[in-house]
């Protein structure tokens, strides 16, 4: 049970001793749970382990100090902390290591991360918020070194915008801002960037953050002298050390076997961090990893006897140990009588939990291999299902894999074969899959009444004489109705506050609403992103704006492994709907090209992407994600803001569906499907090829992630039989993608007459000018002759040859 004592106050010694030795079991039954979980691995029950034994100590204290309504952003060793905040049974843990897809017994991740990732729940099964001020909160782990930092920053960010801007409505999300958000990492991973990157900014921001750096001096097999300055990161970080005169960090050592010093020392942070708002960094030192790195290799190889000798007598169980027998509080013989204890109960824990996995594997092999036995009696190649029938039913210990694979290749055997028995087999089959697929596939994106793709679409209404403004005013005013109408919402990055972004869409707004709602940043694109996930995943509405299209790979690793991920990885019992503005398209340039899009789309599923043509689309995205639940990447046209464009007279109310696509012209002879700054070109070439005799349809995408979810491109190819893709992406990019969905989700090869065509971008980024854009993307020539081109060959007598 997690407790939060001041050891040193207010407390009698018989307390005090069955504080510390309730502590010694949790450090005990964990660093059992490692050892054991190691076997498991290596008889190959689960398929690989990384454990926390070495680090139980530090995160006893840690947990003292945690409180409810606070957060956790950690590193994949922290099960001790997390069993002793009553966030993980002894049953929960083995459930992990086995992978088991049921989530009220592994309610981790349900299989879908290996053990060691840790999660609580923030929502309810209608995707509604918990209390989350009730509970304690760990946000989903992610294995990429550092990757936590990002999602720290925003975690900690959260409590001060809570604390600090007023009309939130803070029910279930916080309590006058106290929450501290608790971060946990190895002393190696803080070589990443993303490290320093998270360290700076917090600095800067000066947010309730707590640090624990767990230092046992190596990086897998690497010594620390390979990874850090000095040997030492709370060394290097002197110069964030907070002065009378400049803010930044409390920077706090303490030695990891130390009980008594380390539960002072988190009682110090939290105390500083809770009230004062300032980070704070805890450089744990002189831990040990007993077992190595992971399963995956043995310690023994790059440590010396030395060094092996020293870890043993350091060892932080063994350190706590000895101090309980010195301070009086227990003798050596009722610590063992509570070590053997505990060694039974994780021994049973081990078993239930394997057995609880493998009863309903074992219930389908029963009834697989009497479907087996059965076809095998009536097939003409009995005797080879026989043989399979025999493999199934002697493998002890199955998976469902094993037992799946073997009865679909005994359904090969009888492919001239009709029986009922073939159709019992095929019919359980079928079954199997269709239960046990979303097990592993399931929540990708929100499977709730708050789904984006069911957001409903608000057409833009305009007065008799609406003015015609630049394309920024009609962003410029949608916020300014968001910012009033949400009080959660807020935006920031790099210029975006003081003069209201690069282009002038947010003019003004950050004197209307204050900096800390409309706020500048430094340039430092992932933790943007991760401000935006941390404060999604605390009931915020953040809008993190990376300036350029180009300049989301800085962010990408965090958008791809983390934002993406969320909602899949804790099979929908955490969101964070963040939405990541930013501009690109038709931009001239190597570094300002706007041409990644096919590899953003490839590393980002799980986040919507997309691209309106305009800024009147642009803010109807914006107002359809305020009402939904899953993240999203919106591109606006960067060469738009000075384009002209009727202002609607219902901005903040105006939706545009995502997932759907935009017939913009009608036509008979050819599908031509296009998105952003190129679909105006397509636009005027279709226009134009009406005098040469060739009807065009043209369809805006809008939408790439989630993709024309009504299928509309296909009927408009059913209608044309004809079909071609201008993307501004390089070949095999967002093109290929879009050929993809229409080929083969909306099986529309079935209606073309003609060969699918896609007219990309040369395979270079586009060089500077208006000549290297000319020479690197699509060109209205290019568009023109391409199409020609497609109905010269379908047509030769009607269209001769143009070139």
């Amino acid at each position: 049970m997690h407790t939060t004592p001041d050891l040193k106050d207010n407390i009698s010694f018989e307390d005090f001793k069955t504080e510390v030795l309730n502590d010694y079991q949790i450090a005990v039954r964990s660093r059992e749970c490692s050892l054991l979980g190691r076997r498991e691995v290596l008889t190959g029950k689960a398929k690989f382990g990384i454990f926390g034994d070495g680090k139980e100590v530090p995160q006893l204290a840690m947990a003292k100090s945690f409180l409810k309504g606070d957060w956790r952003s950690g590193y994949y060793r922290d099960q001790t902390f997390m069993m002793a905040i009553g966030e993980l049974t002894m049953n929960q843990f083995f459930a992990g290591l086995y992978a088991n897809t049921n989530l009220e017994l592994e309610p981790m991740s349900a299989g879908r991360q290996m053990g060691g990732h840790f999660v609580t729940h923030s929502l309810n099964e209608d995707g509604s918020w918990k209390d989350l001020t009730k509970q304690y909160n760990s946000s989903a782990d992610i294995s990429p070194t550092a990757g936590q930092m990002p999602r720290l920053l925003g975690l900690a960010q959260a409590s001060k915008i809570f604390r600090q801007v007023e009309g939130i409505n803070t029910n279930n999300f916080s309590v006058k801002g106290n929450e501290v958000a608790w971060g946990t990492i190895g002393n190696a991973s803080t070589s990443e960037g993303l490290f320093f990157e998270t360290i700076n900014a917090a600095g800067v921001l000066q947010v309730p953050m707590i640090i624990s750096v767990w230092d046992d001096e190596y990086g897998i097999s690497v010594h620390a002298k390979h990874h850090t300055t000095k040997e030492n990161i709370s060394e290097v970080l002197k110069g964030f050390q907070r002065e009378n005169n400049h803010k930044g960090y409390e920077i706090l050592r303490v030695k990891g076997w130390d009980y008594a010093n380390l539960v002072a020392t988190y009682q110090e942070a939290a105390a500083i961090a809770r009230e004062e708002h300032v980070p704070v960094l805890i450089h744990v030192l002189e831990l040990t990893q007993p077992q190595g790195h992971s399963t995956s290799g043995s310690h023994e190889r790059y440590k010396d006897s030395d060094r092996l000798a020293w870890e043993a007598k350091h060892d932080c169980n063994v350190k706590m140990r000895e101090w309980i027998i010195e301070s009086g509080i227990a003798t050596n013989e009722s610590l063992i009588e509570i070590e053997r204890a505990i060694k039974r109960e994780v021994r049973e824990a081990k078993k239930n939990a394997w057995n609880t996995f493998l009863k309903p594997i074992i219930k389908e092999q029963t009834e697989v291999v009497g479907l087996l036995r059965q076809l095998a009696a009536v097939s003409e190649n009995g005797v080879f299902i026989e043989k399979i029938k025999d493999t199934v039913a002697a493998i002890d210990e199955p998976t469902r894999k094993d037992i799946l694979s073997q009865a679909r290749k005994a359904l090969v055997y009888t492919l001239r074969e009709n029986s009922a028995e073939k159709e019992q087999l095929r019919n359980w089959i079928d079954k199997i899959i269709e239960n046990t697929q979303p097990h592993f596939s399931s929540h990708l994106y929100s499977e709730t009444n708050k789904s984006n793709i069911l957001v409903k679409e608000i057409k833009p209404s305009y007065d008799e004489e609406a003015p015609i403004v630049d394309g920024r005013i009609i962003l410029r005013d949608n916020f300014d109705e968001i910012f009033n109408k949400y009080p959660e919402a807020l935006i920031f990055g790099e210029d975006t506050g003081n003069i209201g972004d690069v282009n002038q869409g947010l003019e003004g707004l950050q004197e209307k609403y204050g900096e800390l709602r409309v706020a500048d940043t430094g340039i430092r694109e992932a933790t943007i992103i991760g401000q935006g996930i941390g404060m999604a995943l605390r009931g915020l509405r953040p809008i993190a704006e990376i300036q350029y299209l180009d300049y989301i790979l800085y962010g990408l690793q965090i958008i791809s492994d983390d934002l993406a991920t969320t909602h899949y990885r804790t099979k929908g019992k955490q969101k964070a709907p963040l939405i990541i503005r930013t501009r690109g398209h038709r931009l001239e340039g190597i570094w300002h090209s706007g041409s990644q899009l096919g590899g953003i789309l490839n590393l980002v599923r799980g986040v919507n992407v997309l691209v309106p043509r305009n800024m009147t689309k642009a803010a109807g995205f914006y107002n359809a994600l305020l009402k939904g639940d899953d993240p999203a990447i919106v591109v606006e046209c960067l060469n738009g803001y000075r384009l002209k464009e009727k202002l609607p007279n219902n901005l903040g109310a105006l939706k545009t569906p995502i997932g759907v696509v935009e017939t913009l012209k009608e036509g008979d002879d050819i599908t031509l499907v296009s998105y952003g700054s190129t679909l105006r070109i397509v636009e005027q070439v279709a226009k134009d090829l009406i005098a040469v005799g060739i009807d065009a349809e043209v369809i805006d995408v809008q939408s790439l992630l989630p993709f024309d979810i009504k299928h509309d491109i296909a009927k408009s190819i059913q209608k044309t039989n004809r079909v071609m893709i201008i993307d501004e992406d390089v070949p095999g990019g967002a093109s290929a993608y879009i050929l993809n969905e229409i080929l083969n989700v909306q099986n529309a090869y079935q209606y073309l007459d003609s060969q699918p065509k896609t007219l990309t971008a040369k395979s270079h980024r586009p060089a500077y000018g208006n000549d290297g854009d000319y020479f690197s993307k699509p060109s209205y020539e290019d568009i023109f002759e391409a199409v020609y081109s497609v109905m010269h060959e379908a047509n030769p007598a009607t269209f001769p040859k143009l070139r």
